[in-house]
């Protein structure tokens, strides 16, 4: 249980990172020039942060269970 909470938290982090990051990342290199606020936001938040954290979880989880 431990170690799945603690790949929870990991998760999480690696979520928020990935928003915030992403959100950035796609306002500096987006050529959309209507709605490019709105773009990077849903983008971040549905698309790069989930697949971030699911990647860090499987990753963290299996890394600490290993050990």
């Amino acid at each position: 249980m431990k170690v799945f909470l603690l790949s929870l938290l990991i998760a999480f982090a690696a979520y928020l990172i990935a928003a915030v990051g992403g959100y950035f990342l796609i306002m500096k290199w987006s050529s959309n020039q209507h709605d490019r606020s709105m773009e990077a936001t849903m983008t971040s938040a549905f698309i790069l942060g989930p697949i971030v954290a699911l990647l860090a979880f499987i990753v963290a989880y299996l890394t600490l269970r290993a050990h």
